[in-house]
């Protein structure tokens, strides 16, 4: 798990903003049913997000994260990866996720993403993103290599070597916010996914930042606000260039 459960997004919220949110249980085409929550800004929608969480699937910092992407204007997806095995309830904060992880493939993964990216469409998007974080990071970007039509891909500390094979399909531009002190994920992996994508002719930017570990994107860890706060920058211009 990236985040503690008492968690939320280093973000400020905008005070006013007209925003809805609903709890949703959504299908992919393999049939899974999964736990989803969305976050709708007011008036027509343009652009959508799909947020993959971290391995512990969706809980309340991912709620709040796409409360402040609808606050900029964004619809919002967030969703759980524990549908086939762990049904669509709400589950208790201790439980034990991590058997179930173990069960899941990244071709069911891209099947939930597909089903999310689908819904944003329906509601109006024309333009749909993902942004995801540690094990949803490095899905993020696989999802710009996965046929879902997305414009960029966003990952937060994802680890390069799941990515790597990848690399040649990509169909969108990603980006790779890293931090510099990541003990899973060494400057060494950055910079061999950072080659793969040079090479490959692919459009990306990777940042690394320095001192920041694993998980640095968190209002506990305010000594780490600066990279957050770049970080969040550099989501949203992201976004915005190719809107």
């Amino acid at each position: 798990m990236c985040f503690e459960l008492d968690s939320e997004p280093p973000i400020p919220r905008i005070s006013g903003a007209a925003v809805a949110h609903d709890d949703l249980v959504l299908e992919s085409e393999d049939g899974n049913r999964f736990a989803a929550f969305r976050a709708m800004p007011e008036g027509d929608l343009h652009t959508g997000v799909v947020i993959l969480p971290d391995v512990r699937g969706l809980y309340r910092f991912y709620e709040e994260l796409a409360l402040r992407f609808a606050e900029r204007g964004h619809a919002a997806i967030a969703f759980d990866y524990f549908g086939r095995t762990a049904g669509v309830e709400k589950r208790p904060d201790d439980w034990d996720y991590m058997p179930l992880v173990q069960q899941l493939t990244p071709e069911q993964v891209q099947a939930d993403v597909g089903a999310c990216v689908r819904d944003l469409r329906d509601l109006g998007c024309g333009v749909i993103f993902t942004v995801g974080f540690c094990y949803g990071g490095s899905a993020s970007w696989a999802a710009a290599a996965s046929g879902h039509g997305l414009a960029g891909a966003v990952g937060f500390y994802g680890r390069p070597g799941r990515m790597i094979e990848l690399v040649p399909r990509l169909e969108a531009p990603i980006l790779a916010l890293q931090g510099g002190a990541d003990q899973a994920i060494s400057h060494e992996d950055n910079v061999e996914l950072e080659h793969a994508l040079r090479e490959a002719g692919q459009e990306y930017e990777l940042i690394e930042y320095e001192g920041a570990p694993h998980s640095f994107f968190d209002r506990k860890q305010d000594e780490f606000q600066e990279a957050s706060d770049d970080a969040w920058r550099r989501t949203l211009a992201f976004i915005r260039e190719r809107s």
